[in-house]
Order: structure tokens, then sequence, then C-alpha cells
């Protein structure tokens, strides 16, 4: 399978090389850079530290995606949401490990996977994605007299707060309980906030140093706490689970997918 890769010669772009040129049954198809960056005719190989792979990056994400049997995107919203139309253009499969998606971006990227498979997640972790399973599978066993709460810590520098994955939680929690996330979260406490309302699902954001993703998620009630907690130490993650999502899309009818239906969860 031909796999390329948007935003090669960045952290998270080179992860992704290195991890297709490891998989059995995977090549490199190429990969794009921003326009006028200094890596643009270098060898993608060579980015990512490895021996020369004969593919240099390009900025034509269209040429891209015409070459490539599939593309993983960890770039931007609203890149994304264009690369998801050439996904469609172009019926290639596309994977979105891009965090900060909002509802406005995320209606032309589900009308792009009516014409092509696209597999999108907040993260792209095999270990996550359990998570996220089981805290749905907790979150329908336990009643509202658990509170929830999710914590999350990431790096100094991560400009999205909570996290994509922290908000994926949620959403999964919420389903357990058969309602809606929006209805019911709580994002910010400062002040004197009075008594927690009943059902409410909290958010918790910690920033500093180096930290890559801890996740964790509390059901607290009268007399025990239950804590369901992932902790990444490495993002070789993201780029395993994400180059295992593409090679599972290859043969599936367009739609729009999840790591659940990766995982066959």
């Amino acid at each position: 399978m031909k796999i390329g890769v948007v935003g090669c010669a960045g952290r998270m772009g080179q992860m992704l090389v290195r991890e297709i040129a490891a998989t059995p049954g995977c090549t490199l198809a190429g990969g794009t850079e921003r326009v006028g960056g200094p890596t643009l005719g270098k060898d993608i190989g060579v980015l990512a530290g490895l021996e020369p792979l004969g593919v240099v990056a390009i900025d034509d994400a269209a040429a891209l995606f015409a070459e490539a049997d599939a593309v993983i995107d960890f770039t931007s919203p609203e890149a994304s949401v264009r690369h998801a139309a050439l996904a469609a253009q172009s019926q290639t499969v596309l994977v979105i490990g891009t965090t900060g998606i909002g509802p406005a971006q995320q209606e032309p990227i589900a009308q792009a996977a009516t014409h092509t498979p696209i597999v999108q997640s907040p993260n792209m972790s095999l270990g996550v994605n359990l998570l996220l399973a089981l805290v749905e599978q907790v979150g329908r066993a336990l009643g509202d007299e658990y509170d929830i709460d999710i914590l999350e810590m990431h790096h100094r520098n991560k400009v999205d707060a909570p996290s994509g994955t922290a908000l994926g939680l949620g959403r999964a929690a919420a389903a357990g309980r058969g309602v809606a996330l929006e209805d019911v979260w709580q994002k910010v406490r400062d002040g004197h906030t009075g008594v927690r309302p009943r059902g409410e699902i909290g958010f918790a954001t910690l920033r500093g140093g180096d930290v890559i993703g801890d996740h964790t998620v509390v059901f607290a009630a009268e007399g025990e706490r239950v804590e369901l907690t992932h902790k990444a130490s490495g993002r070789q993650i993201y780029a395993k689970g994400a180059v295992r999502a593409a090679l599972w899309a290859n043969d599936k009818q367009p739609g729009l997918y999840s790591m659940k239906d990766v995982l066959g969860m």
C-alpha cells in the first residue's frame, strides 16, 4: 500500500515516515511541506533520519493524493478540511489524527467520507482507543451517582485545551450514559462554583514540561472511586496506530470510521 504523509518534515511526520518504512506491506508514496519551506526538494527518508528513500518533499497536496493509496494527516483543522476534499476527489483513503476540529470543520469532513474511506480519531494510540471503549462501558454500568472527571496533562507547547483525547473520553462517558457531552460538560471551574450538579462531566487541564500525554477518567461516588488511566511515553504509538488504520481502510467502502472500527470494538 502506497501511503503519503502531509507535513512530512514535522515531528509527527518524521515518525510516520519511519513507521511506514518499517511496516511490511507499506511503501512511502510521498510527502508534502508548506509552500516555500526549507525542506522542499529534500529526500523524505533523510529528513526522518533514515537512508534515502528516493522520494522528495513537495508542496502539491493534490499531486500526493493522486499518487497515494492512503494519506495520513496530523496537521491543523483547516488543513484537514482541505485534505478531506482532496481525498474525496481522488477517492484516496485518509487517516486524520488532527485535534481541535470543531463542528463547522467536521461537517465537510463527514461529507467527504461519503466518497472515500476516512478514519478519524482524536488519538491514534491503540491503548487510548481501548480506554475509550472501557470508559463507555463503565459509564453505562455506573449510574449518575458516580461523578465523572477527566484529568489530562500535556507538554507546555500544546495549544488546545482540553485535549482532543480528553474530549473523546468525555464523549465516550456521555455515550455510556446516553447523553450528549455538550449538555453536561464543565470545562472550567473557578471561584465559588456551588454544589456540583448531578450528571456533570468535568475536565481538568495541566500543561508543563515535555509530557507527551497523560489521561485519567475518574468515576467517584460515596465510599469508592474508579480510575482508568493511560500514559504515553513515546509519540511513536500514534504513528503505529495511524499506519494500522490506513492498512485497515484499504478495502473499505466510503464512510467515516474511528479507531474503534479499526480495532473491531
